[in-house]
């Protein structure tokens, strides 16, 4: 459920498709799903980690770490609709984050905003915001760190 959004957040970033990936999965034994989720993914331009789950702590964040700083958002994948999200900017210049400034990302319902972003495109005759064929290479990564669970090695995502 949750392990698609880092994924996307990944492609998005780096504007590209991972060439390999690996995975490690624990499934839970009543239902059958993944619920633990450990994966590297490489692109030709970096590489990307994480560790997702459905029965761990709800506890969410993204890093971007690069060689001049770090940008960390903090509940990215469900924002609370209640309250505003922080993104972190690190310029890198000491490990204690004495240089961290906080920028505010105002309160918003993310699922009204993507449905009103859908609607206009069919309203208007224009590109959805988010093709199809996005769906589809994500599910072809989303494939590979199955089999590779499986296989226990790197795999290359299918479309």
């Amino acid at each position: 459920d949750i392990g698609c959004y880092p994924i996307t957040i990944s492609r998005w970033i780096f504007g590209e498709e991972p060439s390999r990936v690996v995975a490690m999965l624990e499934t839970d034994p009543e239902f059958g799903t993944d619920r633990l989720s450990s994966a590297m993914m490489e692109f030709p331009s970096g590489h990307s980690v994480f560790t997702c789950s459905t029965q761990l702590v709800p506890y969410q964040r993204m890093q971007f770490l690069g060689t001049e700083g770090r940008i960390e958002l903090k509940i990215p994948f469900n924002a609370p609709n209640d309250r505003p999200c922080e993104l972190l900017i690190d310029n890198g210049k000491d490990v204690l984050g004495s240089s961290i400034t906080v920028e505010t990302i105002p309160t918003s319902d993310q699922y009204t905003v993507q449905g009103d972003a859908f609607s206009k495109a069919i309203r208007e005759g224009t590109e959805v915001p988010v093709p199809l064929e996005d769906a589809v290479a994500n599910m072809a990564v989303i494939e590979a760190l199955f089999r590779s669970a499986e296989t226990r090695r790197w795999e290359i995502p299918r479309i």
